[in-house]
């Protein structure tokens, strides 16, 4: 087992991992992301959609680069078996696949973990270093 799942606080309780600062755990949406935006009503269409391309590569080397990926869907537990399948028939690689995601957007992640949000905006590649104005809370 890996050190990072046996942290501990200063009272010797142990603490959720943190990975090391070299390893992401990207949680990574499918529908309009990784593939055609496919609305959970249309269930047939998430057999049949490709996925992008540039997606399926960057996704796929950052998991042999050692990242965690997990998929993060608004598709919901009725669609895991579909949603498996058409992960693997495509050719992802992944370590987790979590159903559910609140749909409609405007997310607001509050974590105590460090928490860094990409917006997809058609085109996957490896990230670039560039700063932004975000909300935090006041101190």
């Amino acid at each position: 087992m890996p050190d990072y799942l046996n942290s501990k606080n200063y009272k010797g309780e142990l603490t959720s991992p943190v990975l090391p600062n070299n390893i992401k755990n990207y949680m990574i949406d499918i529908d309009g992301t990784v593939t055609d935006d496919v609305p959970n009503e249309e269930p047939e269409r998430m057999v049949t959609c490709k996925p992008f391309p540039d997606a399926l590569e960057i996704v796929n080397k950052w998991f042999d680069d050692g990242h965690q990926i997990c998929f993060f869907t608004s598709r919901t537990e009725e669609h895991r078996e579909i949603t498996e399948t058409w992960l693997k028939n495509s050719g992802f690689k992944y370590h987790n696949l979590l159903m559910g995601k609140p749909r409609g957007g405007n997310y607001h992640w509050v974590d105590n973990h460090m928490v860094k949000a990409t917006r997809f905006e058609g085109k996957f590649t490896d990230f670039i270093v560039e700063s932004r104005e975000i909300q935090v809370f006041e101190k």
